[in-house]
């Protein structure tokens, strides 16, 4: 479309402009007779019948100021279009007003214009609108620019900040994790390694006997009787004073049989779940002579096993916090595809456990046969990071955080509800601003909401909403199961009032 048509949508042929009326709206006010002759050559008068004016995404062509009538702004949301702001106010203004700033940023329009009642607009194409601007208000578009491309660049350098102390505080988090289970891991191979070298010891001991001294079989025998006498895994674990108890009873047994290292060997038999009754048993009519040693090889190998167990369980622990790593980072993924929301929520829930105080207590409540949902994985995976660390923080390290999810209409809603204060009201419409933040100094950026509000509705067209009253805040996370494919504005912040 060139600069001499008229916007698409326009009822009946254009008005004739008036000088006298341009000069009653704020807009041109200040404006000379001269510039306001030029507005009235170059620009037309047009009216529109009830309905949408121009929508959202399409190319930015004309800038529109209402003369008369009533305008409605929306914005996309996955598939529906929510209004944000209606007015009757003369002079207010929409579509191409950044035309001046160039191809430097997309030259789209940023919402969706609809009007109520028959309207008139003043309407300029975005070419003549950005010349004008250069030449009679130079200074001003380069305090504009200024403005504008020096708040992109902050929040871009401030944004990269807030992720990387993200990073750092799951980083660390991550490292306390992995340093348990690979700490235990290192323990129970060091005490294998011992108890391996033992057991050949004791076999030589055995060995020694000569003819007394019990078979290969009866050896292998003896060890799978002990084995099968111990309990299984889901019986009850015993108490320190019954522990303690057992030992106690098991090394007096081993005394009365001549084991000279009883109180080494009683805990090893007693934490395979083995008692004196037990071993009596196993042992059956092994000589007197060479029962000890065959004693002492029976408990390094129980103990082997165990240790055995507990490196698995180790090792399965890291393998799971890599994956979880893994899932939450996405290096490995397309940018953009089909995901399961579960998986990247248990990944982030894991990722943060160092994070999460003893005292919040996390609840998850997931909608069955969720369909997946098309989606950036790393960025949401960050929109949850945000989400839950603002959670745990406002509820200062004791409360309930309840993560739910469950399929609503073409969408898929991801809640988190936390027992903190509460959103106060007078702070509740300023919460998803740039830089806004109630954390002490030095505590927070203000980017966390502002950066999930970008890659929830204008990455991924769905909404990001809050309900807070005192013990129940909730963010509401909706994702359209379907979208155009094209990407929205990640420069494009939350919607504020109407441009006036």
């Amino acid at each position: 479309m060139t600069s001499t048509e008229t916007p698409q949508g326009t009822h009946g042929a254009p008005r004739s402009c008036s000088i006298e009326e341009l000069r009653t709206l704020f807009l041109f006010e200040k404006l000379s007779e001269e510039q306001l002759s030029w507005l009235c050559e170059h620009g037309t008068v047009e009216a529109f019948e009830p309905g949408q004016v121009y929508a959202e995404g399409d190319a930015a062509l004309w800038f529109f100021v209402l003369l008369e009538g009533t305008v409605v702004l929306s914005r996309r949301v996955g598939v529906d279009d929510v209004e944000v702001n209606r007015t009757s106010q003369r002079g207010v203004y929409t579509g191409a007003f950044q035309a001046y700033l160039g191809d430097r940023v997309p030259q789209i329009y940023r919402n969706s214009l609809s009007v109520t009642v028959p309207s008139r607009f003043f309407v300029i194409s975005s070419e003549l609108f950005a010349a004008m601007m250069r030449d009679w208000f130079p200074m001003a578009v380069h305090l504009l620019e200024g403005l504008f491309f020096g708040t992109q660049i902050q929040q871009q350098i401030v944004g990269g900040r807030e992720r990387l102390l993200a990073l750092g505080a799951l980083s660390a988090g991550l490292t306390h994790e992995l340093n348990n289970p690979a700490g235990a891991a290192l323990r129970a191979a060091s005490s294998l390694r011992e108890d391996v070298v033992g057991a050949r010891t004791d076999l030589a001991a055995i060995a020694a006997h000569g003819d007394r001294a019990p078979s290969l079989d009866t050896l292998v025998s003896l060890l799978n009787c002990a084995t099968a006498k111990a309990p299984r895994g889901e019986a009850a674990p015993l108490g320190p004073l019954e522990i303690s108890d057992r030992e106690d009873a098991m090394s007096d047994w081993l005394d009365d049989r001549g084991v000279e290292n009883s109180w080494e060997l009683a805990p090893s038999f007693v934490q395979a779940g083995l008692e004196a009754d037990d071993l009596e048993q196993v042992i059956g009519a092994v000589d007197d002579g060479v029962l000890p040693a065959v004693l002492s090889w029976l408990s390094r190998t129980l103990e082997a096993e165990g240790l055995t167990a507990e490196i698995e369980e180790a090792t399965n622990r890291v393998s799971t916090l890599v994956g979880a790593a893994k899932q939450y980072s996405q290096l490995d993924r397309a940018a953009q595809q089909d995901v399961d929301v579960h998986l990247l929520l248990d990944s982030t829930v894991t990722m943060l456990g160092g994070k999460i105080p003893d005292g919040v207590r996390v609840v998850k409540e997931y909608g069955t046969d969720l369909p997946k949902v098309p989606a950036y994985p790393a960025e949401l995976n960050q929109v949850w990071t945000n989400l839950i660390d603002n959670a745990v923080s406002a509820m200062d390290e004791a409360g309930t955080l309840t993560i739910s999810t469950r399929a609503d209409r073409e969408a898929v809603l991801v809640e988190f509800r936390d027992t903190g204060p509460g959103v106060p009201e007078e702070i509740k419409g300023r919460i998803f601003e740039p830089f806004f933040t109630t954390k002490p100094v030095g505590k927070g950026t203000g980017l966390g909401l502002d950066i999930s509000w970008r890659i929830v509705v204008n990455k991924h067209h769905g909404d990001l909403s809050v309900e807070s009253v005192p013990g129940d805040t909730r963010f509401r996370v909706r994702l359209p199961l379907t979208w155009n494919g094209a990407d929205g504005d990640p420069e494009q912040g939350a919607p504020s009032a109407a441009q006036s």
